[in-house]
């Protein structure tokens, strides 16, 4: 028997195949690894002012010049370091933007150490623990941001993190599958 193979998806990731790959395999997907949220972290906060998938064509790049996105590592990153990611053409090279994954690493480590994981931090804003799987336009369409965002990422201001405001950290959710805003008719749902 011959498998439909008709495939929907969002529209949002149209037809560049490495913007396709990110919507099919990873985007919207549950994960509760600390290390790949942490990559998220550093990813989405890169993103700031920028396209998407500009970032995406930059990943490999960052997972090597950002120590495979190990905070521990880049918690202890130095001036030399600083210097060495301001020199590196394969990613953006934004001072501020460098400074904040540094410090964000060490944030993210003391919210570890205080949750128990950068999970459960973030899932402690969610109704329930649990993450939101009501299609978006059941929800009246994907929004930039939601109250949850607004919380978490206020939360977060206060603990210092830098560049993740609520639209970066509901981009963070969707990426990391705390929402899931593929639409109904979309086959990765």
């Amino acid at each position: 028997m011959e498998a439909n193979t008709e495939i929907t998806r969002c529209r949002w990731c149209g037809t560049d195949p490495l913007y396709m790959k990110y919507h099919d395999e990873e985007w919207g997907r549950e994960t509760h690894d600390d290390k790949v949220l942490f990559e998220f972290l550093v990813l989405e906060a890169a993103q700031a002012g920028l396209s998407w998938i500009t970032i995406l064509r930059r990943r490999a790049n960052y997972r090597k010049a950002f120590a495979g996105f190990d905070a521990v590592k880049i918690a202890n990153f130095d001036e030399h370091d600083q210097e060495r990611l301001m020199n590196d053409a394969g990613i953006i090279r934004n001072k501020l933007k460098i400074m904040a994954a540094i410090s964000n690493a060490k944030l993210f480590l003391q919210v570890q150490r205080e949750f128990g994981s950068f999970d459960k931090y973030l899932y402690s804003f969610m109704p329930g623990n649990k993450p939101i799987t009501t299609p978006p336009e059941d929800r009246g369409g994907i929004r930039p941001s939601t109250e949850i965002s607004d919380a978490i990422s206020k939360d977060m201001k206060k603990r210092g993190f830098k560049f993740f405001g609520t639209t970066i950290c509901y981009a963070h959710m969707q990426a990391t599958g705390m929402v899931n805003d593929h639409v109904q008719a979309c086959s990765f749902r």
